[in-house]
């Protein structure tokens, strides 16, 4: 049931992996889209999607940007590990400000922000972990540091009144994946088992993740007491990470993940790269950090009741009918 037939809408970020799955299926939904990014996007030209050139940073082009617009879906960010801190924050704080002020600006109804589950992340194993998990004490890394930021800048800004939804895709991936699939395939010889192999992982398949939006503003729309509110979104089916790792390699026709290091001596190598690469001032990322052998060592799914009840969202699309169509993905982009 589509109650928000014809909106104007603007998708930060609309280029990128999931921001154009949200494009496709708001367009398919009858909604005039405009997407902002820095760069122009052939793909969606051909999806007569509106572009608008521009940095979030940047608060008169976002204000611009914000101008007539119903609802605004903020998907655009730094995502990555490694780097300074001041590039991340300058993406996803002072970015996600300037949305929030545009919103503000041009009466925009409704915001729906993309954040991330990494927010709560503490290096702790997280199990049926719900909502009410606070912020830790330190993070391990700028990106989650950031998000968690920028997300509780969105919780302020709707208990004064912006209409807001916050949303927690943990591990996105699918068809044109630009970031988590090709970084596995990157390193398929080189890649090791952190940990004892058991730990249990949230995954979610990019088309899921769009159609979870969308689902969002429609019930922000239906129910405007859910402003303020935070969802993890999944699969609902956390399966072993390095069988997901393996099931990527697969889709790929590599081989799975050959050998084993302990958590601690991941967490050690971690360490001792970020000391050297940060002595050296090198740009790129590490082959280890501190933050990924957390991340690979242990589990972290989600209890994802308050987004079935509240939004209504279930994944349409299984584990394994997701890799079949990433399977024949990769083979048609070898090709």
């Amino acid at each position: 049931m589509n109650h928000t037939k014809n909106e104007k809408v603007l998708v930060t970020g609309g280029g990128g992996f999931l921001g154009k799955a949200i494009v496709k299926q708001l367009k398919e939904g009858g909604d005039r889209v405009t997407s902002f990014s820095r760069s122009f996007y052939d793909d969606l030209d051909r999806l007569g999607v509106e572009q608008i050139q521009g940095d979030l940073a940047d608060p008169g082009a976002v204000n611009q940007a914000l101008q007539g617009v119903d609802t605004v879906f903020h998907v655009a960010a730094k995502p990555g590990i490694w780097g300074a801190f001041d590039g991340y924050f300058k993406a996803n704080v002072t970015g996600t400000r300037n949305v929030i002020n545009a919103c503000r600006t041009n009466r925009v109804a409704r915001l729906v922000y993309t954040s991330s589950p990494s927010v709560v992340f503490d290096g702790n194993h997280m199990e049926g972990t719900d909502e009410s998990a606070p912020y830790p004490e330190r993070f391990h890394a700028p990106y989650p540091e950031t998000k968690a930021m920028a997300e509780k800048l969105v919780i302020e800004a709707a208990a004064k009144g912006v209409q807001s939804i916050i949303l927690r895709p943990h591990l996105i991936w699918g068809p044109e994946d630009n970031h988590l699939v090709p970084g596995i395939i990157k390193r398929a010889g080189r890649l090791k088992r952190v940990g004892d192999g058991t730990n249990l992982v949230d995954t979610i398949y990019v088309d899921n993740a769009a159609h979870a939006h969308l689902l969002a503003r429609n019930a922000l729309k239906r129910n405007p007491t859910l402003t303020g509110n935070v969802y993890f979104i999944s699969q609902d089916d956390p399966v072993p990470l390095w069988e997901m790792v393996d099931s990527f390699l697969s889709a790929a026709g590599l081989p799975p993940v050959k050998g084993q290091v302990s958590a601690s001596t991941a967490f050690l190598a971690g360490r001792c790269f970020e000391s050297v690469y940060r002595f050296f001032g090198i740009q790129k990322e590490p082959p280890m950090t501190s933050f990924a052998a957390k991340e690979l060592a242990t589990s972290h799914w989600f209890d994802i009741s308050r987004a079935k009840q509240d939004l209504g969202y279930a994944p349409l699309v299984s584990t394994r009918e997701g890799l079949r169509r990433l399977k024949q993905w990769l083979n048609l982009s070898v090709q």
